[in-house]
């Protein structure tokens, strides 16, 4: 963090783990539009707003959500893992208590509890990605009336933080969904959810701003209330006065893990648009342009003639990127696309992820002093893992280590400044034994480069049972000793 306030301040997800320590762990179906709609809340004789009615109507419609997920223990989840001597030990085959893959190691079973609400009577669910976790975990949803079904997950999308389920029952109550764009600052909004477990528990507040970006967020412009928001309540809706669904209850910003006064919501035509490219293909295609980007100030916009600072200035362009195909180069502005005015250098992200692949746009852009228009046909954004009921994301990379993972992507790569790597997307077996984890990027085994997947098995295959992968994990290169039983 670059400051004491920003060091002791967190944006946390809102999903309550129980797995007995207590701690915090990353906590539609009618589309009205047009007229206004009628408000369900009205004074009551104190003059402050009732809303009562308003959760008598939409409450069946909100559900509870239980995860239990089994996984194996690795090396960063034992309390000796980062013991010099428990390596020592392990490196040799010395059994130690609950040493993973030795006899008398247990799996961990992780709970965690979350909302969500149905959005179509025949059974779909919305709730965030955060709450889902990772491919085999089960998921239970529960409604207001005590019904239990287990869920199918059909698909996540972690860059919205949006998960959809499916439940098997008909004639289900079901939300309103609203327009969060007619959404406006200052106005009274509704959340429901399950705080800490407590079921269909009812907080209210305001609409404190809307657009925000929070960090390593490029795809959702946030709802930021003072409702009242504590783990459990991830993926609850949040209601307008008119009963209808304007967001998906995220986040919190926070220096202690509890609520203080700031949450984010997903604003529901984003999710919306996310469920139902996950229903349709099972994962969601967005637009790329192959760009690196920065912000323009007050001094870059005079600098470049600019009347104001908007926009998003190209720092460089990818090679046979669609923009390098559009003639986009280093130094140019990104005004606008198709019409819609790029205020902020973040804005742009949103806007072209929002594009399907293969779509043409419009690009305003100022170079040498004046505007001037191109036209670029997208590439494709490479997905993120998506959990789903046909995928499990990645391809099985090495049979025996039990890894499943993905080649860096061109820009992946060129921001870590290497030329090849494989990124970890799941480990059982040998690799979680390890201790890789999902996130890892693996760049070498036996000191020699990985090249493509199918270098990397022969890889595996030549090194016998013993070998050292070095990896990437955040800021550091750690080399990982592993061991093939």
């Amino acid at each position: 963090m670059r400051n004491t306030l920003a060091a002791s301040t967190l944006i946390l997800a809102l999903t309550a783990a129980i797995s007995g320590s207590g701690l915090i762990t990353p906590a539609h179906a009618q589309v009205t539009q047009g007229s206004a709609a009628t408000s369900m809340v009205s004074p009551n004789r104190y003059g402050l707003p009732d809303f009562g009615d308003l959760v008598e109507q939409v409450g069946p419609a909100v559900v509870n959500i239980s995860v239990v997920e089994e996984r194996q223990v690795g090396m960063t989840d034992n309390p000796f893992g980062n013991d010099p001597f428990y390596d020592f030990l392990r490196r040799f085959g010395v059994p130690m208590p609950d040493m993973p893959g030795q006899p008398g190691g247990t799996p961990r079973i992780n709970r965690g509890i979350g909302s969500g609400f149905i959005v179509s009577s025949d059974g779909y669910v919305l709730t965030n990605a955060h709450v889902v976790g990772d491919s085999g975990a089960e998921v239970t949803v529960r409604l207001i009336d005590k019904r239990e079904f287990k869920a199918r997950v059909v698909g996540t999308d972690k860059r919205t933080d949006v998960a959809v389920l499916k439940i098997e029952a008909s004639n289900l109550p079901t939300v309103k969904i609203g327009n969060a764009d007619r959404a406006r600052v200052g106005e009274w909004v509704v959340a429901m959810g399950s705080p800490f477990g407590f079921d269909n528990t009812v907080t209210a507040g305001i609409i404190s701003a809307k657009a925000r970006r929070l960090p390593d967020e490029n795809y959702v412009p946030f709802i930021q209330t003072d409702v009242a928001i504590n783990p459990g309540n991830s993926g609850g809706p949040l209601f307008n006065l008119a009963g209808e669904v304007v967001g998906i209850n995220s986040q919190i910003y926070s220096r202690s893990g509890g609520f203080m006064g700031i949450s984010f919501a997903i604003p529901i035509d984003v999710a919306m648009t996310v469920k139902d490219q996950l229903v349709t293909h099972g994962r969601v295609q967005r637009g790329r342009l192959g760009i690196a980007i920065q912000g323009v100030d007050k001094e870059l916009a005079q600098t470049f003639g600019l009347s104001d600072a908007r926009g998003a200035l190209v720092a460089s362009v990818e090679p046979g990127s669609a923009a390098d195909k559009a003639g986009l180069k280093a130094g140019d502005v990104v005004l606008t696309v198709d019409g819609t005015r790029v205020v902020d250098s973040a804005d742009l992200p949103r806007i072209i992820g929002e594009k399907r692949p293969g779509n043409r746009v419009r690009l305003e852009i100022w170079r040498d002093g004046k505007a001037r228009e191109v036209t670029a046909t997208l590439d494709e954004l490479t997905p993120e893992p998506t959990t789903t009921a046909r995928r499990s994301g990645g391809e099985p990379a090495g049979g025996k280590l039990g890894l499943n993972a993905r080649m860096l992507t061109s820009q992946e790569a060129s921001q870590l400044g290497v030329s090849n790597g494989i990124v970890v997307e799941g480990a059982s077996g040998p690799a979680a034994r390890a201790g890789l984890r999902r996130g890892d990027v693996i760049l070498a085994i036996n000191n020699q480069p990985v090249g493509s997947l199918e270098q990397f098995r022969q890889q595996i295959e030549r090194a016998g049972n013993r070998f050292a992968l070095l990896i990437q994990r955040g800021e550091a290169r750690i080399f990982v000793p592993v061991r093939i039983e």
